[in-house]
């Protein structure tokens, strides 16, 4: 059975300040998405889904069926902020916040049956990944194990900003133990990597720290411990507008409550994306080089 991509599209893009999971990057006015549904399709997966807002739904799929019929087969969910909610909690109506990419996760129980990945809408992943990804599933994911992409930490900065970053703790047999959350990433004046803690404390992490770009390997015996976490979580959070239900929530109870494993799966691929709107060029400039060399088409779905 081909493994299934998820893509995570229904973002507010608020520190970016427009939608740039349809903005045209490529040399033929690709988004970053294609590239990243190009590299799955060659990599074995037989289908993608898209978790999307229902207000730009018919622009979205406007903008990707014509070039995906006949190569993939697509399937559309959205995450609106009343799905999944247990009827016992009542959430505040002026509550606009999506419910994080653990709730998108769950959105989509309906359409999956397979082994999936989860990537964000807005990150150039590489072929490397979903290869590797694909091998995973294929051969080694199942109801107690998953796996996360790690990517090394160097690979993954923005020359415009600081940027956050899940900093993973591996273990020596190559599995997940922990993510630790670190905001304002940045290399400094002597070429090293830091970041600031709550109290603005600096602290040195190391090149090669294998960090979480939200490319994870699902078996979909995740879907109803997801929905069980999810109706706790909202319990306990409902009153507050901007909580938010991650997927490294899902992770920590698979390790620590299901006896499970997540293998960290290691990539050399070079990570770009688009934190900041000035990372724009440097997104393009990227692609154009990797078509210069041949790693993709001018043009991808010609």
């Amino acid at each position: 059975m081909k493994p299934t991509l998820l893509i995570l599209a229904a973002g507010m893009a608020s520190r970016y300040g427009s939608m740039k999971q349809t903005q045209s990057f490529g040399p033929s006015g690709e988004t970053i998405m294609d590239y990243s549904i190009y590299d799955a399709i060659r990599a074995g997966f037989g289908k993608v889904v898209f978790i999307i807002r229902r207000d730009f739904a018919d622009d979205f799929k406007a903008s990707f069926e014509p070039k995906l019929k006949g190569k993939i087969a697509t399937e559309y969910v959205y995450q609106d902020k009343d799905a999944f909610i247990p009827n016992y909690v009542s959430i505040p109506e002026d509550r606009t916040k999506p419910w994080g990419t653990g709730h998108a996760v769950l959105c989509a129980k309906d359409v999956i049956h397979e082994p999936f990945a989860v990537i964000n809408a807005d990150d150039f992943y590489g072929k490397d990944s979903f290869v590797k990804a694909a091998q995973f599933m294929q051969n080694e994911s199942g109801t107690n194990k998953y796996s996360l992409i790690g990517y090394q930490l160097s690979k993954t900065l923005s020359e415009n900003g600081t940027v956050s970053r899940g900093v993973c703790e591996v273990s020596k047999d190559g599995n997940l133990v922990s993510i630790h959350e670190r905001t304002k990433i940045y290399k400094d004046e002597n070429n090293k990597i830091l970041y600031e803690d709550s109290e603005g404390k600096k602290h040195e992490v190391p090149f090669d720290s294998s960090v979480s770009m939200n490319f994870w390997c699902f078996h979909p015996t995740v879907f109803p411990v997801t929905e069980k976490l999810f109706h706790e979580f909202v319990k306990k959070n409902h009153t507050d507008l901007k909580s938010e239900f991650f997927i490294p929530l899902l992770a920590e109870d698979f390790i620590e409550n299901q006896n499970g494993v997540i293998k960290v799966i290691p990539t050399t691929a070079q990570w770009f994306g688009v934190t900041y709107k000035e990372d724009a060029p440097t997104v393009q400039a990227s692609l154009d080089k990797l078509v210069a060399a041949g790693e993709y088409p001018k043009s991808l779905w010609a």
